[in-house]
């Protein structure tokens, strides 16, 4: 129980790794507040841990719109009236094509979901992580950290870059809070957010590269779970990574490595 009696907020927490990780972090004793714009999949999520014995809440909220982030950190703190951890994992691939052919409303989306919801999340969580410290994770990627040659992915990728740069920034401005801030960057992951991606004409924007057979060394092509990044982030936000800070760590099977 390596995180008995303390409370995490887990945005994009109904579905894929903010689900798997939801769940993992109340077998480990949390109490885990999940957010999501879609009910039904928070429902699920909660209905999960609590069939499990543990302790969870469903707060519907858009990362995107500042307010609604405000309500939902402060439905934790009115439930259990602290936060030790907070797990920006709320994403979207968003529309994948040629920086020209790229509409501006298009970025713009992107941006707001992956950048801006992870400044509002941290925005209004750290006041209640000062009280007592605390780790915040941020979900990046692969993708414009590691590896460039995501044809049509500028947007994704500039928003994966600068979740880095900007946990690094916070890793340094919080530390005398004794609030830890790293990032994961998974690569190929089971998940959904790909049946979510919108690609157009992104051939126009590759650039012809030849791979050898299998993708992803480690595992001859098969992706990642869910769950081995909740693994990753347990380890993260527990006591055994307390001197770990401002750090990315790719959890990929070495595909950035093959595909930089």
């Amino acid at each position: 129980m390596e995180l008995d009696g303390r409370v995490a907020l887990i945005t994009g927490g109904g579905s894929g790794i903010g689900k798997a990780t939801a769940v993992r972090f109340a077998a480990e004793g949390a109490r885990v507040a999940v957010l999501s714009r879609t009910k039904s999949e928070l429902d699920r999520t909660v209905r999960e841990i609590e069939d499990a014995g543990g302790e969870g809440l469903a707060v519907v909220a858009d990362v995107s719109r500042p307010e609604g982030v405000e309500q939902a950190v402060q439905a934790v703190e009115d439930r259990w009236g602290r936060l030790d951890i907070v797990f920006a994992n709320a994403g979207v691939n968003g529309v994948w094509a040629p920086v020209d052919e790229l509409a501006p409303e298009e970025w713009e989306h992107t941006v707001a979901v992956n950048l801006h919801g992870t400044f509002y999340t941290l925005h209004y969580a750290v006041p209640l992580l000062k009280r007592q410290g605390g780790a915040v994770l941020i979900t990046a990627s692969i993708n414009g950290t590691r590896r460039f040659t995501g044809a049509g992915a500028s947007a994704y990728a500039a928003t994966k870059a600068a979740q880095v740069a900007l946990a690094k920034i916070l890793a340094l401005e919080l530390a005398k809070h004794a609030i830890r801030v790293n990032v994961i960057c998974p690569g190929a992951i089971d998940t959904k957010i790909e049946e979510n991606t919108e690609r157009r004409d992104t051939e126009e924007a590759a650039e012809p590269v030849e791979y050898p057979a299998g993708d992803i060394p480690l595992t001859d092509g098969a992706p990642g779970t869910a769950d081995d990044v909740a693994q990753l982030a347990l380890f993260l936000v527990s006591d055994r990574a307390r001197h770990i800070t401002g750090t990315p760590v790719w959890i990929d099977g070495a595909e950035s490595l093959l595909q930089g």
